[in-house]
């Protein structure tokens, strides 16, 4: 009689082992979530700097005009009337020939 007990115990013990190692919501699965938590919390961590980042420059445009003229300037090529508008150009290299004499 002791035997079969510890024969059932045994057996027992081996299925809640196999349970805790690889069973819905067993060590691994618990490690796979993690690992997903930390990704998800390093694409938060930028996705915040990316956000403020905006603001700061969205209140940049709506507190002053500096920063609407610079934008303007920059991404439109538009020019203050009277200010003369120069555009420099720089000169290409001559192209050599791959089998020069």
């Amino acid at each position: 009689m002791a035997r079969l007990l510890a024969l059932v115990l045994l057996v027992l013990i081996a299925l809640l082992q196999l349970k805790y190692w690889a069973g819905p919501g067993g060590v691994r699965e618990v490690e796979a979530l993690r690992a997903r938590v930390a990704e998800q919390k390093k694409e938060n961590a930028a996705l915040l700097e990316r956000n403020e980042a905006l603001e700061a420059e969205v209140e940049d445009l709506r507190a002053g005009k500096s920063a609407l003229e610079e934008r303007a300037r920059a991404e439109l090529g538009m020019i203050k009337p009277g200010e003369t508008f120069y555009r420099v150009i720089e000169p290409q290299k001559p192209s050599v020939p791959e089998h020069a004499p």
